[in-house]
């Protein structure tokens, strides 16, 4: 079994609870890693060289997910635009740059630690979603953990992940700090802003998103 690792922090909590999730699963012990950026991580999803990842929400709509996603309940730190005359998509993102044509913000897309690294310098930006849910008053759904076989399995991974609180090992947030050169307390700053739980209102939202997306063209 393949399963899409996309290595941004906002998906730390995650990665740490299936490396306990795999030691006490042997079904789970059978899964291989694929990492990449979530454009690309899409693109393996789709063609099937991926059994399972978080799939950007403008892709996942047809494919089967469980209730677990990456959603901002407001703002999210990790999305942006940046002020630019011209408009400029991340080739990193899809669902992103769906969104900034949605909401009609012009300038340069930017995701993930990248986008974070930039928020903290309190440089000029607009936050997606922050716009999105001061113009709809619902969060915003980035991605949804989908996959191709194995319901049950991926219906225990959401039980189990969303029953309690993952706490990341100093060691591992170390790590994450020096790879990303984000200092630990603004890693676990971040990370309150992200939500994992697909519940009934960020569905709402992820709605709202697929109706608005087809007008786009």
């Amino acid at each position: 079994m393949v399963f899409g690792k996309i290595e941004y922090l906002n998906l730390l909590p995650f990665h740490v609870f299936m490396k306990h999730f795999a030691k006490s699963s042997q079904q789970s012990m059978s899964m291989n890693y694929y990492k990449d950026v979530p454009a690309k991580t899409n693109k393996k999803f789709l063609s099937r060289r991926v059994d399972a990842a978080f799939i950007s929400s403008i892709r996942a709509k047809n494919y089967q997910h469980v209730n677990l996603g990456i959603i901002a309940k407001k703002e999210v730190l990790s999305v942006l635009v940046i002020p630019n005359e011209k408009s400029i998509s991340d080739s990193a993102s899809e669902t992103s740059n769906v969104l900034a044509k949605i909401l009609n913000v012009q300038g340069e897309v930017i995701i993930g630690d990248n986008a974070l690294r930039y928020y903290l310098q309190k440089k000029q930006h607009v936050d997606l979603a922050k716009m999105w849910n001061k113009k709809h008053k619902l969060p915003f759904v980035f991605a949804l953990l989908c996959f191709h076989k194995d319901r049950t399995l991926y219906k225990k991974i959401e039980k189990n992940f969303l029953k309690r609180e993952v706490k990341i090992p100093r060691y591992i947030l170390n790590e994450a700090s020096k790879r990303t050169k984000i200092p630990q307390e603004e890693i676990l700053n971040y990370l309150k802003y992200i939500s994992y739980n697909l519940d009934t209102k960020a569905k709402k939202g992820l709605v709202k998103f697929y109706k608005e997306a087809s007008k786009i063209k």
